[in-house]
């Protein structure tokens, strides 16, 4: 078939790596160039962290984490460039003044695991714990949590690797030029037999219940630092995490602001993600501020993702909020059971909304 994708961000590149892979002639438009500097996907941390994550959404959505867990390895395999990946855990710390919201985050994770049975439970941690995990932790915290199985990506490499891949399967890229649903008419002469809408915020003229919640990065060279997993500290006014790459790279960030604002991050922000690094590890004093980005999740008012159909074969995939890369493996199974066969079991399964325009 001929397929229009618009969108190059995660999901745009998901889908056209999948459908271009199964034989299928695609042309992919983006507003913006073939960096993805101003789309979420590039300013993330990319951690894959769905019993984390259950301290803050809905069970279906830590049900697609789970799922995406076991499918990033399967598709990051079909890529022809390396993209780092690892699945060590995550360590969830916390200040003694911040006791209270721990116990409220552990609380959350127990009422999770009453509702999940097969999550892997978090073990409790004490100093020597924290230590045999993480040794250069070691006297700096009592307690603190590991939730095992969890991991993360390099998402600036997959992106990359995305796109090599769409240019050796000879996939038409359409850089710098914004379309919408409205441009195409699937099944007419000339037109393609399919259209995805994967703009995110850019499809909010067509989907106005969408808004923007702020994410701040900052990413920082510190080879001192010998962190091996993801690492969130348990912070009053965010979550705030800690996400080692390689070569000596971390990424710090914080995706709940409640605002759809895309200036520079502030100076406040700035020092409190920098202090919050410099309490779990002093090594960061030393570190070099590499990049400060900051950009907008695409969320829906549940905070849930959503496809729905626009028209006769033209489906829209949005409102992934803060869980890209967590759940973006089921979306794009979800999506390939409707292309294929126009119903998805795998919905059903993780309680995702499939809805019409009008509804």
């Amino acid at each position: 078939m001929n397929i229009v994708i618009l969108g190059a961000g995660l999901m745009g590149r998901l889908l056209a790596c999948q459908l271009a892979r199964a034989g299928h002639s695609l042309e992919l438009f983006d507003a913006g160039g073939p960096e993805a500097l101003n789309s979420a996907a590039r300013a993330a941390a990319a951690m894959l962290a769905p019993l984390a994550e259950s301290a803050i959404t809905e069970a279906s959505v830590v049900q697609m984490g789970v799922h995406g867990l076991k499918r990033w390895p399967e598709l990051i395999a079909q890529l022809d460039e390396p993209v780092y990946f690892q699945q060590d855990g995550t360590l969830v710390l916390w200040h003694r003044q911040d006791a209270a919201e721990a116990d409220r985050f552990s609380r959350q994770l127990q009422a999770t695991g009453a509702s999940l049975p097969n999550l892997p439970r978090p073990q409790t941690l004490d100093a020597q714990g924290i230590a045999r995990l993480e040794p250069s932790l070691a006297s700096r915290f009592a307690q603190g949590l590991y939730l095992p199985g969890e991991g993360q990506l390099d998402n600036h490499q997959l992106l990359a690797a995305m796109l090599s891949q769409l240019q050796g399967l000879g996939v038409k890229l359409n850089w710098d030029s914004p379309r919408a649903p409205c441009d195409f008419s699937p099944g007419s002469p000339g037109q393609p037999d399919w259209v995805f809408d994967c703009r995110g915020l850019g499809a909010r003229e067509q989907w106005p219940a969408l808004r923007g919640v702020r994410g701040e990065i900052i990413t920082l060279l510190a080879p001192e630092v010998k962190l091996s997993r993801p690492t969130r500290l348990i912070h009053p006014r965010y979550p705030i995490y800690i996400a080692p790459k390689q070569d000596g790279i971390f990424v710090l960030g914080a995706t709940e602001i409640e605002s759809d604002d895309r200036s520079p991050i502030s100076v406040r922000s700035t020092l409190e993600l920098l202090s919050a690094a410099y309490s779990v590890d002093s090594g960061f004093a030393e570190a070099r501020v590499l990049d400060l980005v900051t950009q907008c999740r695409p969320a829906l008012p549940d905070n849930l993702p959503s496809i729905r159909h626009l028209g006769p074969r033209v489906l829209q995939i949005n409102g992934l909020y803060r869980h890209g890369y967590l759940i973006a493996p089921a979306m794009l199974d979800v999506v390939m059971e409707l292309f294929d066969a126009n119903t998805s079991p795998l919905a059903a399964n993780f309680s995702l909304s499939i809805q019409n325009a009008d509804n």
